[in-house]
């Protein structure tokens, strides 16, 4: 399998170490091994192992025609990110309040994707906690103070869900199971714009990994 092969030919930290020398530009076998400090039998080994995972090729220079350079293979790379899930009509992400992580993940998505999202809570608090509301404005996000609901009156059967908190994880009923699991802590109990701010960048990590694993039903036309 050729994910398996890329990873294997990856674990080793020297070959990691030669891919990311040629991330940005081609180099020669010499030029690696000086950059490297390595010598010029374990370059070798390394440099095969690499080619055989399909992830460097060997390029003659068009100067000295001795010389090889050493090319890294983007396309192989890409098969190591997530496989592509089967697009939902739409995302939802759940915690157990809908006041802060599931409102912020709904709000982020939106921005990042254009498959469209909603949040709910198992326990939906009366209003948006403000400092969610706060965080949100910071990064450009709009967050409705009033608006929160109950997944029964959101999840349909064609959602994606996500939890994005652990309580919200272990007790969704079986109709509404998540798909994924977000185990970001809760920024409530410290009630600092910090912890807001620190739950915000875990779940635009987060989305910005998922999003292009996930292209719409548009890009399937």
């Amino acid at each position: 399998m050729v994910r398996a092969r890329v990873h294997a030919a990856l674990g080793d930290p020297a070959r990691l170490a030669i891919v990311d020398t040629l991330t940005l530009g081609d180099a020669s076998p010499g030029e690696v091994g000086a950059a490297l400090g390595m010598p010029t039998n374990l370059v070798a080994h390394h440099l095969k192992v690499l080619q055989e995972a399909g992830l460097v090729v060997r390029t003659r220079s068009e100067g000295d025609r001795r010389r090889t350079y050493l090319r890294l293979i983007p396309e192989t790379l890409a098969v190591i990110a997530a496989p592509p899930l089967d697009p939902p009509a739409r995302v939802v992400f759940v915690c157990t309040h809908n006041s802060a992580r599931s409102q912020l993940a709904a709000a982020l998505w939106q921005r990042r994707s254009p498959i469209p999202a909603a949040s709910a809570g198992t326990q939906p608090a009366k209003r948006v906690h403000p400092r969610a509301v706060r965080v949100a404005r910071a990064h450009g996000l709009h967050l409705d103070p009033s608006r929160t609901a109950h997944v029964s009156d959101v999840v349909r059967g064609d959602d994606l869900v996500i939890a994005v908190c652990d309580n919200a994880h272990e007790h969704l009923p079986a109709s509404v199971r998540p798909r994924l699991h977000w185990s970001v802590p809760d920024p409530a109990p410290a009630d600092t714009d910090a912890a807001f701010e620190a739950a915000y960048r875990d779940i635009a990590d987060r989305i910005d990994r998922l999003a292009p694993s996930l292209p719409s039903g548009a890009d399937h036309d």
